[in-house]
């Protein structure tokens, strides 16, 4: 028996025909051992309290003991990466467990990441390595608590397995928990070989499971208010992605989830300094997916999604939607710059303002992340409020009349000092997950150490609280990480 056992199994996606996925069980690894616990996303799932210390967690967990009602399956997707046309992928190291409905009747995809090879891994070894889960494990927890849609993590299971990348690692397993796992990619494959019945059996089930809310329309229309949904709520991540100042770093089409959830995280990065044109992935030779490139491609993906369903959805109707990504992502990245400078009225200066700003950080080169928290301390009245903002801003001349610009604007904003600070420390974090901080974390680990997880995670789920006595996670990379790089094998 394992916590698994107490769930209620749906597992919605294993009837669809046996084209879109392939049915096989998890290959266990040798001697496995627990390496971290989400006990947020357990209570999510409704699993039952102590879920963390069962004894049958890792088992399951690994494959030696699946759960009952549990039918473990890999999906069938391709997508473009790096621009280039892959007419096959899919999952070749992780295996979709099934589809849990909670006592809430929410319903969410239990997925093992690193379970071992199928026929989609493309002559790999279908394992994940410790290093890779744990950056996925904290990424995905920091991208919650930042109020930003994402795929969580439930648990770690690591091996003493080799695994070989750049160097010879250990073999891990990450338990994946997602509304689902359905691609842009997954509608190109079936696109792509001219499976037209395909597609629309796809795009029903999404609509079914994901977009419950279009089911009342008529078909046609039905469809097109999806893919609008789609591309607005893809528009909208990319800004909520570039505010927060992360990078993704492997935006491909197959890497871009059909609800607007962050998914795969690899080689990402949350900015130390403000740069537009910084690279997160060291394998991106050409810069495609630079931080200031995301918007865009974003909306080319958007593209790729409309060519496939061409014949599911209207082509007008596409055209339009698409047209209105630009609209939605400047509107969205308004609203939140916005709320980052504490402004709660709209004045037509506030783009100029913002930008100047933004241009400042990058001048200076300033911490992008310290330098909003440092603002939103920030008092016209009190002379030494300002000394934080000195500290990540090296020019002062700039600064001052940056300031002069801001308190004139604060001057017409209805909300007292202290409203507005309170309205921007719960808004700009403290603590974002610095590669660093990451690279810390898998260093303790993979000597054993897990309580450095444990402390980032907890640091992460609440980013906008003080957390006396970690106020070193939000520093700037310290003398060994400064030449820190990663890439698609990260």
């Amino acid at each position: 028996m394992s916590p698994f056992d107490a769930l209620r199994w749906v597992n919605s996606y294993a009837r669809l025909p046996e084209s879109f996925h392939q049915r096989v069980a998890p290959t266990p690894l040798p001697d496995p051992y627990l390496v971290a616990w989400n006990p947020d996303v357990g209570d999510l799932l409704g699993l039952p309290a102590g879920a963390g210390t069962d004894p049958g967690l890792v088992a399951a967990i690994n494959g030696t003991a699946l759960p009952a009602g549990a039918e473990p399956l890999a999906a069938i997707y391709a997508g473009h990466q790096f621009g280039t046309w892959v007419p096959q992928l899919g999952d070749g190291r992780a295996i979709l467990l099934g589809e849990v409905e909670t006592p809430s009747h929410v319903r969410w995809e239990v997925q093992l990441k690193g379970a071992g090879p199928t026929r989609f891994s493309r002559m790999s070894d279908g394992r994940a390595v410790l290093r890779s889960t744990i950056r996925e494990y904290l990424a995905s927890e920091a991208m919650h608590g930042l109020g930003i849609p994402s795929t969580r993590a439930l648990a770690i299971i690591g091996s003493d397995a080799p695994v070989q990348r750049e160097r010879t690692e250990s073999a891990a397993v990450l338990v994946r928990v997602a509304p689902t796992h359905v691609r842009f990619g997954t509608f190109e494959l079936f696109a792509s070989r001219g499976l037209a019945a395909e597609v629309r059996i796809l795009a029903d089930y999404v609509i079914e499971h994901d977009y419950p809310h279009l089911l009342p329309l008529p078909e046609g229309e039905r469809h097109a208010a999806w893919y609008a949904e789609v591309v607005a709520r893809t528009a909208r991540l990319m800004a909520q992605w570039t505010a927060v100042g992360f990078a993704h770093g492997v935006m491909n089409t197959d890497n871009f989830s059909i609800t607007g959830h962050t998914i795969d995280y690899g080689p990402y990065g949350w900015l130390d300094r403000y740069d537009p044109a910084h690279i997160c992935n060291h394998s991106d030779h050409a810069g495609r997916y630079a931080f200031r490139q995301q918007p865009a491609v974003g909306l080319w993906n958007c593209n790729r999604l409309g060519e496939a369903l061409h014949g599911v959805v209207d082509e007008a109707a596409a055209l339009d939607a698409l047209r209105g990504y630009r609209g939605i992502f400047e509107a969205t990245m308004t609203e939140l710059l916005r709320a980052k400078l504490g402004l709660s009225t709209a004045d037509p200066s506030d783009a100029e303002l913002a930008t100047d700003w933004l241009g400042l950080l990058h001048d200076s080169g300033a911490d992008y992340t310290r330098s909003f928290r440092a603002l939103s301390r920030y008092d016209a009245a009190l002379p030494t409020s300002s000394d934080a903002l000195r500290a990540e801003i090296n020019d002062g001349q700039a600064l001052d009349a940056w300031r002069a610009r801001y308190d004139t604007r604060l001057d017409s904003e209805p909300q007292s000092t202290a409203e507005r600070t309170r309205q921007m420390l719960a808004t700009n974090p403290k603590f974002v997950l610095r590669n660093w901080v990451a690279q810390d974390a898998i260093v303790n680990a993979e000597a054993r150490n897990f309580d450095r997880i444990r402390e980032v995670w907890s640091v992460l789920r609440k980013p906008f609280d003080e957390h006396p006595g970690f106020e070193h996670l939000a520093e700037s990379p310290p003398a060994w990480a400064t030449g820190l790089e990663v890439s698609c094998s990260s």
